[in-house]
């Protein structure tokens, strides 16, 4: 019989009921993955738009799942999870509502807009009921391939990490729509546009790029203590989101992990990748393949068996059905919080330390 202690008012070997808030196009995409995994069960859709709702259920694929305007009405039901893809700016509320009514949590990266929402998530993190799972969307920790690379770089196959890289180019998304001519009023606006505007989304950084960062911080073992940076917008646009950053972040030991992130390739194109650098070999991670260079008659690379999404969500689910509860609340929010220190050192133009960062809310 497989234990289930973990998931409050379910009978062993009972399916996972899962609810969905925020239905826009990433909610309904994860929700959409999540429901083809056993013993999951996606059975509750919020929003505060109704035809949002419709939308996820024609697209996922829903016969009669509950469809909840109020939040606090679905974290009233018999539901064992949320997953939260709501706009950024609404994370650490939602987050919190969440984490009172004893529900499982999967929530869409960042974290939080700004240091305060990040610092606030820590806190309810830390002070978390032990058998709640609080998982966070940054799927390339839950990928076979970024894990393999990751063991490999642990074992000393490259030697110690001299640099780390991560480049996150593609072209122009949802900040590129039309956005009004100034920042929004009501909390309806704010919700439409969340997405064009640096105090609700975070900026590029932190809304997009963060997954990169992530991933730096993961292999180079920690948050980095220092970062400048430059950036801008170079096409045209509404709203005042960047279309271009780099950020230098210094590590531990002096180690730099560079960022290059940007939206203005052309239509459809996208190159996300992460690289480190040690004296005996070079590691290149990304959601597609990784590769282990040796020297330039070693150079291997390996595609990725599946989806790095789905690989996230499976362990989210097992770890629910098998009471194996992760928390990796904190660890979420510093990833964000190194890309609004990367956002703080262009905004100043010059060098801005953690510490000072954390200081600054």
């Amino acid at each position: 019989m497989i234990p289930f202690a973990a998931v409050g008012g379910s009978a062993a070997n009972s399916a996972i009921a899962v609810g969905l808030l925020g239905s826009g196009n990433r909610g309904t995409y994860v929700a959409g993955q999540l429901a083809k995994i056993a013993p999951a069960r996606l059975v509750a859709l919020c929003d505060i738009f109704d035809e949002k709702m419709q939308e996820a259920k024609k697209r996922i694929g829903l016969e009669n799942p509950k469809m909840y305007e109020d939040f606090h009405q679905m974290l009233a039901s018999d539901i064992d999870a949320v997953i939260i893809a709501t706009p950024v700016f609404l994370h650490a509320d939602h987050f919190e509502a969440v984490l009172k009514s004893g529900k499982h949590i999967y929530i869409e990266k960042p974290a939080s807009a700004d240091v305060a929402g990040c610092k606030r998530i820590m806190r309810l993190a830390d002070s978390a009921d032990r058998k709640i799972n609080i998982t966070f969307g940054f799927q390339r920790r839950y990928a076979k391939l970024y894990q393999k690379a990751k063991r490999l770089v642990d074992s000393g196959a490259i030697g110690e990490i001299r640099m780390g890289h991560a480049h996150f180019i593609k072209s122009g998304g949802a900040a590129s729509a039309v956005m009004p001519s100034s920042p929004p009023k009501t909390e309806i606006e704010r919700i439409k546009t969340w997405h064009g505007w640096k105090e609700l989304s975070g900026d590029l950084i932190v809304e997009n790029n963060v997954h990169s960062i992530d991933v730096l911080n993961w292999f180079l073992g920690g948050h980095p203590n220092s970062a400048i940076g430059a950036g801008g917008s170079t096409l045209p646009m509404s709203g005042d989101m960047r279309d271009h950053n780099f950020v230098a972040y210094e590590y531990d030991k002096g180690v730099q992990g560079q960022l290059t992130g940007a939206t203005v390739a052309s239509t459809g194109y996208r190159h996300v990748t992460e690289q480190f650098f040690g004296e005996s070999g070079m590691v290149e991670t990304s959601e597609e393949f990784w590769r282990y260079f040796q020297s330039r008659q070693q150079d291997t690379t390996e595609k990725s068996p599946g989806n790095i999404t789905i690989d996230s969500l499976t362990e989210f689910v097992k770890r629910i059905s098998e009471g194996r509860p992760e928390n990796v609340g904190a660890r979420g929010a510093e990833s964000t919080l190194t890309a609004i220190l990367g956002r703080m050192a262009m905004d100043r133009r010059g060098e801005i330390t953690w510490d000072e960062m954390m200081k600054s809310a």
